[in-house]
């Protein structure tokens, strides 16, 4: 995990406003360029797609968004504990990945973070009056090694309360679905409780947005939203579980300075 260094983040010499608005959205695989087993918008460039397409796929989602491409902060996801801060003035850009993090935090406003997926749980946190933010990467590994409370803990040097924060939790793998051995089943339980499950015909499971909704709320976060749909069963998401080689959808925070 980063320590947090002092925050230089201004516009024209002042310090950006706390209350902006903080937006929030998820993609789906509708949209896009990438054809074959990446059809649609793709926006990874780690999983063999076309890096040409990829990169329009990604101009059009901020395009949509209305927000500079190279003002979009992607992760080296690597299903890790591993948090970093991004400073940022309104000059600052973005073309490279943040290497080795599963999760970002920034306080810079109109600076997109980004987390990929295609199973994994999108958390996308904000704290609207301290003006801090967060995209992490829910991967059952990150999750197991503590990803959850290191991130609130580096939004909680930021000056962030987590009885002010909400969460957004978007789709991913639920244990309808996700089958996993019993052992792994036991051991992300016995580190993070409320993810053990059962498929309808009885076979050992992860529920991994379960443990992550349980973990926000014991946080004592003022609200966790959960979006209900599974990306294994739902064909308008990306599904490594589905399809094995596939594409990534993208969950995506911000603070906006307009009102748009």
């Amino acid at each position: 995990m980063t320590t947090p260094p002092t925050l230089t983040q201004t516009a024209n010499g002042l310090p950006q406003p706390g209350r902006l608005r903080v937006r929030r959205v998820i993609t789906t695989r509708a949209g896009g360029y990438s054809t074959g087993r990446y059809h649609g918008l793709n926006l990874s460039l780690d999983v063999g797609d076309n890096p040409v397409t990829v990169t329009r796929n990604r101009e059009r989602l901020a395009e949509k968004l209305q927000l500079p491409p190279d003002r979009f902060v992607y992760m080296e996801q690597l299903q890790s504990p591993h948090v970093s801060v991004v400073e940022a003035t309104a000059d600052s850009r973005y073309p490279d990945p943040i290497p080795a993090t599963d999760a970002l935090v920034t306080t810079a406003a109109d600076l997109a973070l980004v987390v990929l997926t295609s199973d994994a749980v999108p958390v996308l946190l904000g704290d609207d009056e301290a003006g801090v933010i967060a995209a992490l990467n829910g991967s059952a590994l990150g999750v197991r090694a503590g990803l959850v409370s290191a991130t609130l803990d580096v939004m909680r040097e930021l000056g962030a309360d987590p009885h002010r924060m909400h969460a957004l939790l978007g789709p991913s793998a639920t244990g309808r679905k996700m089958v996993v051995s019993e052992a792994m089943a036991a051991d992300v339980e016995a580190h993070v409780p409320h993810t053990r499950a059962r498929t309808a015909t009885g076979q050992p499971s992860l529920d991994l947005r379960r443990g992550v909704a349980y973990q926000l709320v014991s946080a004592g976060l003022a609200g966790v939203t959960v979006d209900p749909r599974c990306t294994i069963e739902d064909l308008a998401f990306f599904s490594t579980y589905r399809e094995k080689k596939t594409g990534c959808q993208a969950g995506v925070i911000w603070r906006s300075s307009t009102n748009d």
